[in-house]
């Protein structure tokens, strides 16, 4: 009885620090923009090469 009791408070310890890592992560901005780096990376400009001569 005792081990159940052992595994239930360690999992919810670990629950907890989950969540807290996930609103954390919400309140710091980093879901934001989820849209934006998918199509940044397809109309990203390409670098010209310069002609030296």
């Amino acid at each position: 009885m005792t081990i159940i009791i052992l595994l239930i408070s360690i999992s919810l310890t670990i629950a907890i620090l989950f969540l807290g890592s996930f609103l954390w992560s919400m309140k710091s901005g980093q879901f934001d923009d989820t849209y934006g780096p998918s199509v940044r990376m397809l109309f990203e400009d390409k670098k010209e090469k310069k002609q030296e001569g």
